[in-house]
């Protein structure tokens, strides 16, 4: 059952959810949290994360709003004080389940960014990356890598590629990229 915690607005054009750290991290993360929320914000779109207020995802959604952007946060009720419930957000649905939580993320958005993160952040990114491979959307789905962070990752998913487990179109499923301007505009379609 979804918990609507603040009204309900119109909806923008773009739309980017953003994955990203709910905890602790090195504060150049942090900081290229607020620059793409600071980015959402410069054109006019509107953003979607965890709807937590903490380390990435709270900047992003703080930097964001300090911009004029709409935020919508949408949190499972267990998280709610474990991630500190991002109450300043213009949206913040409060759900029963991840599964809840993940379905309207996506329903509320036109794209997906994965910024720096641990397993959280890339489960959610395999899944969309993943239902987009396999047409269930059409929505772009970009990973923003500015120093490495997902070398390992990327790396073992060539090998997929070369091993035949995975193929070459998987990959191209996705956009990498190393900077925040790169990122927004493959967000834009």
């Amino acid at each position: 059952m979804t918990q609507h915690v603040q009204g309900q607005g119109a909806t923008g054009q773009v739309t980017v959810c953003v994955y990203c750290a709910s905890r602790p991290v090195p504060e150049r993360y942090v900081r290229l949290a607020g620059e793409v929320g600071a980015g959402i914000a410069e054109r006019g779109w509107k953003l979607v994360s965890g709807g937590g207020r903490v380390s990435m995802m709270g900047e992003v959604a703080r930097a964001a709003r300090s911009g004029g952007a709409r935020t919508v946060g949408v949190i499972p009720r267990e998280l709610v004080d474990r991630e500190v419930a991002d109450t300043e957000a213009d949206e913040l649905l409060v759900v029963d389940t991840m599964r809840e939580r993940k379905g309207l993320m996506d329903a509320h958005a036109t794209a997906f960014l994965a910024l720096p993160g641990g397993i959280g952040t890339c489960e959610e990114l395999f899944e969309v990356w993943t239902s987009r491979y396999i047409g269930m959307h059409t929505k772009p789905v970009v990973l923003l890598d500015p120093d490495g962070h997902y070398r390992g990752l990327l790396d073992w998913t060539r090998e997929l590629v070369e091993s035949g487990f995975a193929s070459r179109g998987s990959l191209d499923a996705l956009t990498v990229v190393e900077d925040v301007d790169s990122a927004l505009r493959a967000c834009s379609g």
